[in-house]
């Protein structure tokens, strides 16, 4: 016994050991695990930069709109540009409300709810725009750990057969394969607890910008309604 034991073959149980030894359905899920954790990472880091900007971009628009600087100029001053976030909200009703009023709009009540709707789907399209790709986070949070379990549980019934065929329970001949197995748990916790975390954190940064742009379309719509009774209720008297 004891000669047999010096005879067979140690097993690599370091981290590429245990992959490359592992069953080619454990090394697909595996490898599909490190795919979704670096794409989750990926998505970490780019909405994470891009929530910066987005907050520095309303920032910078605020403190330009209330700086006392007229509406047509800002709106002169955007269309150069880019719109994005308030601004967007801003451009879509500065040009709703010249197009009607460019085409004599007669009715207030009208004018201010499509001035309100342009600014509704403005607004509509920036959160998509900040709520995207978070939904990858939330699937690769819930389904990592099954899919690494689902490669556990291949790896230990492989593991089983070995035993069967080899007609030995010695730790030596089990531990290498439970070690694949429960490799591949792992990788799926690696890849679903930052998913899980940056989820939360993200969805809720998103729905402060958010806050933040639908309470300046209210305000914005305030004081275009006052201007809308400016210029219209001398023509409807």
């Amino acid at each position: 016994m004891e000669n047999i034991a010096l005879a067979a073959p140690s097993a690599d149980v370091t981290l590429w050991g245990l992959f490359i030894q592992a069953n080619w359905v454990v090394k697909l899920v595996m490898l599909g695990l490190l795919g979704a954790s670096i794409w989750t990472w990926a998505i970490i880091v780019d909405k994470t930069l891009g929530f910066g900007r987005t907050r520095r971009a309303l920032d910078r628009f605020e403190q330009v709109f209330w700086s006392g600087q007229s509406l047509e100029e800002l709106y002169r001053n955007l269309s150069e540009r880019r719109a994005t976030g308030m601004s967007a909200i801003f451009m879509a009703a500065m040009r709703e409300w010249k197009k009607s009023f460019e085409k004599g709009a007669r009715s207030p009540i009208a004018l201010q709810m499509r001035i309100d709707k342009a600014m509704d789907v403005a607004l509509a399209r920036e959160n998509d725009k900040l709520e995207a790709r978070l939904g990858f986070l939330a699937t690769i949070g819930s389904a990592a750990p099954f899919i690494g379990l689902f490669g556990t549980v291949v790896g230990i019934m492989t593991s089983f057969q070995a035993i069967a065929a080899s007609k030995s329970t010695n730790l030596a001949v089990v531990a290498p394969g439970i070690a694949e197995a429960l490799l591949a748990t792992a990788i799926g916790l690696l890849a679903a607890i930052p998913a899980v975390i940056a989820y939360n954190k993200l969805s809720s940064d998103a729905g402060k910008i958010s806050a933040r742009m639908e309470g300046f379309a209210d305000e914005f719509s305030a004081i275009l309604s006052r201007q809308i009774d400016e210029k219209l209720a001398p023509r409807n008297q």
